[in-house]
């Protein structure tokens, strides 16, 4: 599962899904979740589709880093990948007020990457800091 969501294999993870629904949330060992890894790789359609079968949009990793997947999105290296997933996420609930280790959120990551049009999608749906 983990591996098919951060290497975008969809169909792959439908079949997983179909199998078993309940891995759309499920935990790996390092304590990121399918959603996570495929918004870090840059999965638009990986993503959208944990999204559609119930993967959780505020679900912080369970490590150290606190990362949730709006987080996952805004540090992809693909721009336009970044800004599909976080449209996606924050379409569907994702807090755009995140905060992750070090209360680091995604409008900060935006600025970080000095990508202006994702601050303004995160700024359009109630990110303040």
């Amino acid at each position: 599962m983990f591996e098919a969501a951060g290497v975008g294999r969809t169909e792959r993870l439908r079949e997983l899904l179909d199998d078993d629904p309940a891995l759309a949330n499920a935990w790996a060992e390092d304590g990121f979740q399918p959603l996570g890894l495929a918004s870090f790789f840059g999965h638009v359609d990986a993503a959208r589709l944990l999204v559609e079968r119930g993967a959780e949009v505020n679900s912080a990793s369970r490590n150290d880093f606190k990362v949730m997947p709006l987080h996952s999105a805004a540090a992809t290296g693909d721009p336009e990948a970044r800004y599909e997933l976080a449209k996606l996420l924050l379409e569907h609930g994702a807090d755009a007020n995140a905060r992750q280790q070090d209360d680091f959120t995604p409008l900060m990551a935006a600025d970080q990457h000095g990508d202006e049009r994702l601050r303004s999608l995160l700024v359009e749906h109630g990110a303040t800091a």
